[in-house]
């Protein structure tokens, strides 16, 4: 059962009221200097000499995350949990504390700062004595990586003096071109200068630069960004976007580098766009039925990139709402991991061998790309609904020839399963979870949806294993995505969310957290 939350202390706006107010003029600059120094933006007179970032109120607690090795840190974040500081602020000053270090440049470093808010999700949904858990597992991989780039004295987040962007200019489409130089600390100075529009407005201006390649860390950092606002406070929306725009700017100068080849999306989308009118179109609001659905998801899962970046454009122009949309994306991608063959010797090692659809697998990957890209299109204008719908498509599909042609559990694994009662199958799945057993897990949780048993102790059962395990980088993203989705989806086919997760649960078992080992050690559960 769910305990009462530890309490909140930091910014008090629920999403629906932050997000009413993204229009209204909340501005993230021309607030005086002290604060325009918070929020990373120097004057003129320090642009040879870049000062720190602060960060108000939360700064000690940001500072004491960079400063401090990760076990004594643990034992120090428990004693400001009993003294009243809350999980929500740990969050947001670990959130802070990872975006100065690393600035979305590091793979640990922005994989952690993807779990940060997801692990706070999941505290909620614990018992009280549990809570801290996931986010004291998830701080203490923070403070890890943190000690490994050099702490505070290897900062890669500084105040900068912003470049205007040229008169006539379209911010967006500029912002993209620039990144596509690859000259990061340019992109980062132009998004700068954003700072005095509206939030909402900058994020949707940096979404031409994401939309601009498929790649889930561009898209998955993107929208952790934006949510994590929620936790940390609109008031530091442009230090925590800066990552988005550095890591697309860091690609690109990769993609450079090695003569890398770049994705068709950057004409696919602007074609589409034009061929079927949709900046003109109003967006529809058409629900398709189980038919209509499974047709597109399959479009996504077994078709080119091509086809169904077309098939989510014909959807939209015929009127269809950007949530159903958005649901056949998010089905495609379940598709993908129940359908994966699992991981072949080329790409196992020790924490993802041979066999496992863990960590950074296509499903895996391919389902937390296409929640994100739902999200954004739900907080963004019409223009970016669109095209993160057609790019979120487009990026789900192709990698079916990775896939197996019957979708796990199969039907023998399902016969094998001959419990019926909620508590039985409960037993059994956690078994086969322990056991490493994928396909036993997946039926055994498969059989409980058909039987209509309630779906929360199911989750809470996987909640277990996704605080205690590693899960190679990805097992608190991947249960905030799974739980999710299935909470947007029809009861038709969101079940599959379940059967998913435990199948993924199964493979990430046996690996457990040190940071989880070293809370449970210091809180005594």
């Amino acid at each position: 059962m769910q305990g009462e939350p530890w309490e909140n202390k930091v910014c008090s706006n629920t999403r629906r009221e932050f997000l009413g107010n993204v229009g209204r003029g909340m501005l993230l600059a021309g607030l005086g200097t002290t604060l325009s120094t918070e929020l990373g933006l120097a004057t003129a007179e320090a642009a040879d000499a870049p000062q720190a970032l602060t960060f108000g109120e939360l700064e000690p607690l940001v500072a004491l995350m960079q400063d401090t090795e990760p076990v004594k840190l643990t034992a120090i974040l428990v004693e400001k949990l009993k003294s009243g500081t809350s999980l929500k602020t740990m969050v947001a000053a670990g959130a802070l504390a990872n975006a100065r270090t690393f600035g979305g440049q590091d793979y640990v470093g922005f994989h952690t700062f993807m779990a940060l808010a997801p692990a706070y999700t999941m505290s909620q949904q614990l018992p009280l004595e549990l809570q801290p858990l996931p986010v004291l597992k998830v701080l203490y991989r923070n403070a890890d990586r943190i000690q490994e780039f050099g702490g505070r004295a290897n900062e890669t987040l500084r105040s900068i003096v912003a470049e205007p962007i040229p008169d006539g200019a379209a911010p967006g489409e500029y912002l993209r071109d620039l990144s596509r130089t690859g000259d990061i600390e340019k992109a980062d100075r132009t998004f700068a200068s954003l700072s005095n529009a509206p939030v909402g407005e900058a994020f949707n201006h940096l979404q031409f630069a994401v939309e601009d390649e498929v790649d889930v860390h561009r898209v998955v950092l993107a929208w952790r960004a934006w949510d994590t606002l929620d936790l940390a406070g609109q008031e530091w929306a442009n230090c925590l976007l800066r990552q988005s725009i550095r890591y697309c700017a860091s690609r690109e100068k990769d993609i450079l580098d090695r003569g890398g080849t770049r994705s068709s999306i950057r004409t696919v989308l602007p074609a589409l766009l034009d061929q079927y009118d949709l900046l003109e179109t109003p967006l529809g609001d058409k629900s398709g039925d189980d038919t209509w659905l499974n047709e597109l998801a399959t479009t996504m899962f077994r078709g080119t990139r091509d086809e169904a970046a077309a098939a989510v454009a014909q959807s939209l122009r015929a009127g269809y709402s950007p949530e159903c949309i958005g649901e056949a994306m998010s089905l495609a991608a379940n598709m993908l991991v129940l359908h994966d063959p699992g991981r072949p010797d080329k790409w196992a090692n020790a924490d993802k061998p041979v066999g496992s659809c863990h960590g950074d697998s296509i499903g895996v990957h391919a389902s937390d790309a296409a929640n994100a890209w739902r999200n954004i299109a739900r907080v963004s204008n019409p223009r970016n609904t669109v095209a993160s719908l057609i790019v979120g498509g487009y990026h789900t599909a192709g990698a079916s020839q990775y896939s197996n042609a019957q979708p796990y559990p199969l039907p023998e694994h399902l016969a094998e399963v001959t419990t019926t009662d909620a508590a039985g199958l409960l037993r059994e799945a956690e078994e086969a979870i322990r056991a490493k057993d994928q396909f036993r897990a997946a039926a055994t949780m498969a059989r409980y949806g058909e039987l209509g048993h309630d779906a929360r102790p199911a989750f809470d059962l996987m909640l277990k294993f996704a605080t205690s395990e590693d899960g190679a980088l990805h097992a608190e993203k991947y249960y905030r995505t799974a739980t999710a989705e299935f909470d947007a989806m029809r009861s038709s086919v969101r079940w599959g969310q379940v059967t998913a997760l435990a199948r993924v649960t199964a493979s990430e078992y046996g690996h457990l957290s040190p940071g989880y080992q070293a809370a449970k050690q210091v809180l005594g559960t």
